[in-house]
């Protein structure tokens, strides 16, 4: 009997997977980007926190972004190191570029939001682009791409940031975690339920900024500056993702466990004040995941009801499956076949373990 409701918990998990595997993530794979209408002058915005490696190679790709009128506002936050020397070098060969400096950040201020809000202000046109020190453009048209989300009457634009393809296990993990991270918000958002977006390729307008008081409901936490914000601005925004690899950006991937953990702890905390229906969305999708796989254990314990537990998983297997490597096509990011199983199971229990740590230990710590 108690193997019947497992199998039939199993059973309802493998409904709820096909559901979203075929409702929301099957159509962000056929999915086009925009054609630009107008091309609106952009302020692109970075804040940096003793960066200076990093901008010496970020800055020079910006500026050779073949974009008929933008600026980029470089937010130099408290940094120790000589980014000040090789910012305002810049500005002065430079009209397009202009340096906004921050001495010390207001006490019970996140120290990047503050950076961020000061970066907003200065900026000197009504939409704007955000990525980080980390991060690379794609390619040489990633503002124009970007800003053809905004064609469709939006002002918000949710863009993907995959990372670097390195050697070893982790790094298979971290691009994997980031790839159905990423189809999850961005399928939510081409459904109508955008909830989160990443700082590393970002665009909305001032309007949007202030209608939703900035920062302002979070301006303590740690994090948040995108994902909270985009929570806030689609109750009164309209929503658009932009896919195309031109539209992206490639982020710095962390080197060791310890520090990607201290990541997704960070993000995590972020991910506890969305919204109710959002989380319920979220839990859903991952509780689900979760709990069959655990069930697939206990159930191959038992020797119980074998062939059946064999046809479920392999339904969720033959649709999920090619369902995120069509995603993955989309997006132009690379996926491991043979190690995608594994790496599915790590991801969900990574997941679970640090949903764990976070609700056991709330410190979170920034630069």
């Amino acid at each position: 009997m108690i193997s019947f409701i497992l199998l039939a918990v199993l059973a309802l998990c493998v409904l709820v997977q096909l559901y979203y595997a075929l409702f929301y993530f099957l159509p962000l794979s056929k999915y086009q980007d925009p054609v630009a209408d107008v091309q609106r002058p952009v302020s692109v915005v970075v804040a940096a926190h003793n960066e200076l490696e990093n901008l010496m190679e970020l800055l020079p790709m910006l500026l050779d972004q073949q974009y008929p009128e933008f600026e980029i506002v470089l937010v130099n936050d408290r940094s120790d190191d000589d980014t000040e020397f090789y910012v305002y070098e810049l500005e002065r060969q430079f009209s397009n570029f202009r340096v906004v400096t921050v001495k010390k950040t207001p006490e019970y201020l996140n120290p990047k939001k503050y950076a961020l809000a000061l970066g907003i202000r200065s900026a000197r046109y009504e939409h704007l682009l955000f990525t980080d020190a980390d991060c690379r453009p794609c390619s040489p048209h990633w503002i124009e791409k970007m800003q053809s989300g905004y064609r469709a009457g939006a002002d918000l634009v949710i863009g993907y940031s995959p990372y670097q393809k390195l050697d070893g296990f982790l790094n298979h993990l971290i691009r994997y975690e980031t790839l159905v991270t990423a189809i999850q918000y961005l399928s939510h958002a081409n459904r109508g339920h955008a909830y989160m977006g990443v700082g590393r390729n970002l665009s909305y307008t001032k309007s949007c900024f202030f209608r939703n008081k900035g920062f302002a409901s979070h301006i303590k936490t740690t994090g948040g500056d995108d994902d909270l914000f985009v929570r806030d601005a689609v109750n009164n925004s309209t929503a658009s993702i932009v896919i195309s690899k031109e539209g992206q950006t490639i982020s710095i991937p962390k080197k060791t466990f310890r520090e990607w953990l201290v990541q997704k702890r960070r993000h995590m905390a972020a991910g506890r004040q969305y919204a109710t229906a959002d989380r319920g969305r979220i839990g859903a999708f991952i509780s689900s995941n979760i709990l069959f796989y655990t069930l697939c254990v206990i159930l191959l314990v038992l020797h119980s009801h074998l062939a059946i537990l064999a046809a479920l998983i392999g339904l969720r297997y033959l649709v999920v499956f090619p369902v995120y490597v069509a995603a993955a096509r989309r997006l132009e990011e690379e996926v491991s076949l043979p190690l995608m199983p594994l790496l599915d199971i790590a991801y969900f229990f990574s997941y679970l373990l640090l949903g764990v740590s976070v609700l056991m230990n709330k410190r979170i710590r920034w630069k």
